[in-house]
């Protein structure tokens, strides 16, 4: 089922460009690995999938709403983008506030509205499921960068969004900590979550994505491949440089 396209989107910064004319469309329950050099376009395109920016031109449609700047204007419509479409940022720094890991975790749970019990439950449930439950009573900013991490997660999850999008999660973390990280994202997409993930190093993703999208320097998708194909490419590259 067709969740997330785009048509010929392209996002402008005063200086330079983000993004340009992206057509793009993502199926619900897929796990998308968005690849390319740094400044190529992959944070740009998460910061407007969750709201955060409005593209400078083209249409971008969730679940068959066009979300534009008139769209989101609403703030009732707004939030529940933010509900369905999680993001952990990849300064984890930016998205920690409160005084508690627990508290952090409740925050969002908090806005919508529910009632003590089910707040609490949610946070110790988010906090098992990203294995952050031991830390729940310290303060976030104390916390080393994995565990950040984790505990970004844990908040995004308390929404239980259909969507989760996370820019760079592995960078920082030791290889143990990333083999834990991405088989939570798979147990996530197990559970019909759809995954969308911007990464910088093939060698970390290979295993976990049903598809590869590449950018380029010109902020534009140069590859849409799926694993098998990229993996094939991968060993054809391998083989020329042999010869």
């Amino acid at each position: 089922m067709e969740l997330i396209k785009t048509a010929a989107l392209s996002y402008d910064y005063p200086q330079t460009c983000g993004l340009d004319h992206l057509d793009l469309t993502i199926q619900t329950g897929e796990f998308v690995c968005l690849m390319g050099p740094n400044g190529s376009g992959k944070s740009t395109l998460l910061r407007i999938l969750s709201g955060l920016a409005v593209a400078s031109a083209g249409t971008y449609t969730f679940d068959g709403q066009v979300i534009d700047a008139a769209w989101l204007a609403r703030p009732a419509q707004r939030q529940q983008l933010h509900q369905q479409i999680g993001m952990v940022f990849q300064n984890t720094d930016v998205q920690l506030f409160n005084s508690s890991v627990a508290e952090e975790v409740a925050f969002g749970p908090r806005q919508l509205g529910l009632s003590p019990a089910a707040i609490d439950q949610r946070v110790t449930d988010c906090l098992a499921l990203t294995g952050a439950t031991a830390f729940r009573d310290r303060v976030p900013y104390q916390l080393s960068g994995g565990e950040k991490k984790r505990v970004a997660l844990a908040s995004v999850l308390a929404l239980n969004p259909t969507v989760l999008l996370l820019d760079e999660p592995l960078n920082g973390l030791t290889i143990s900590a990333q083999t834990e990280m991405l088989a939570l994202l798979q147990q996530l997409q197990a559970a019909e979550k759809t995954i969308i993930m911007a990464s910088h190093n093939y060698q970390q993703v290979q295993t976990v994505g049903d598809r590869f999208i590449i950018f380029n320097e010109q902020h534009q998708i140069a590859a849409d491949v799926t694993q098998a194909e990229l993996a094939a490419q991968t060993t054809r590259q391998a083989e020329l440089m042999k010869l």
